[in-house]
């Protein structure tokens, strides 16, 4: 199997026929000097006739400013919704991202557990955003390319996906608090085709830069028959001299959990051709979302997707970045906890 990866991939693709068909971006980053994470998202869903929109703000005394909303769209012409506004001004090497809205101001962002609870209780708030996001790595990822006669997966989550570590810069604004950012870092994300969030049994996609030699997107995950599996990327300019994406071979999680259970701490030994490294993720701030629809199957699933905001140790150096834990939801339990992941 070929993989294409065109600049012309980094701009939005020809709407498709599925009903499902799904083109999102994602950005997330972290300021060191400010002490601000956070992540934004926008899938649009032409043929549903919306757009998935989440923005999700760490601030540096542990609140959260959150936000998701299904704005109507019509066709399939830019990411551009809500508030929200993605640009791409240089494919694969410059992004901007604009939004002029509210959120919602969460104390304690686990009353996400009780969605329509947490948006009637919490105060909504100004917040706007202006960030530039610069290549700070190489391009990794793209759509697979099929012969004639070869197999296609039967069901697919994200045909096509790239992911590139970004230096952030630029300024956020929420409730009057102003976050200028001036060395940001983070990751973000471009994926294409039909996507329903309950393709996937569970996954726990860690992404994070320690420094800026040191970048790493990886996922693990499990089907539904108790398959593992393993995949990403890095690169380390320390080890390596250079900015080469290095794949990652393998990978062993452990996670520590609380009582919900939300992920609160894990370790990773994660493993290239020549070298294992080993990761220390200890979560600051965790915010559990969901969503509800029916899988491939047919068969009605609640989805939960806890997106937490994690300080990075590895080989005696600090950084930041998120580990998402996506797990569909069986009789109450989250599976993939279940099954010791």
């Amino acid at each position: 199997m070929r993989v294409r990866l065109d600049p012309a991939d980094d701009l939005l693709h020809p709407l498709e026929a599925a009903p499902t068909f799904n083109e999102s971006r994602y950005y997330n980053v972290y300021d060191a000097a400010t002490g601000l994470g956070g992540w934004v998202r926008m899938g649009n869903r032409p043929n549903e006739g919306y757009a998935e929109l989440t923005v999700c703000l760490y601030l540096p005394d542990g609140r959260v400013g959150f936000i998701f909303k299904r704005p109507p769209i019509e066709g399939h012409a830019a990411h551009d919704a809500g508030g929200l506004r993605f640009e791409v001004l240089e494919p694969f090497v410059e992004h901007r991202v604009t939004y002029d809205g509210r959120v919602l101001l969460l104390t304690d962002p686990r009353v996400m557990l009780d969605p329509r609870q947490a948006f009637a209780e919490n105060p909504r708030v100004a917040c706007s955003i202006d960030l530039t996001h610069r290549a700070a790595g190489q391009v990794w990822g793209g759509e697979p390319v099929y012969e004639e006669g070869e197999d296609r997966p039967t069901i697919e989550f994200a045909r096509g996906h790239t992911e590139q570590h970004m230096a952030v810069t630029g300024t956020v604004v929420v409730d009057g608090e102003t976050f200028e950012l001036a060395g940001g870092l983070g990751l973000r994300d471009h994926s294409w085709g039909p996507r329903t969030w309950q393709a996937i049994w569970w996954y726990r996609w860690l992404t994070g830069n320690v420094g800026p030699d040191l970048g790493f997107a990886l996922t693990v995950s499990g089907d539904r028959d108790g398959g593992l599996g393993s995949h990403g990327f890095l690169y380390d300019r320390a080890r390596y001299g250079d900015d080469r994406l290095v794949p990652i071979r393998g990978v062993e999680l452990a996670t520590d959990y609380d009582d919900e259970p939300l992920h609160r701490s894990l370790r990773a030994s994660v493993r290239t051709t020549d070298h294992t490294y080993r990761l220390d993720g200890t979560v600051w701030s965790n915010i559990p979302l969901r969503n509800r629809r029916p899988a491939p199957s047919g068969e009605l699933l609640t989805t939960r997707i806890a997106e937490g905001m994690t300080t990075w140790r590895c080989d005696g150096q600090v950084g930041s970045g998120l580990a998402e834990y996506l797990d569909q939801v069986v009789d109450g339990a989250p599976v993939g906890t279940l099954a010791g992941h």
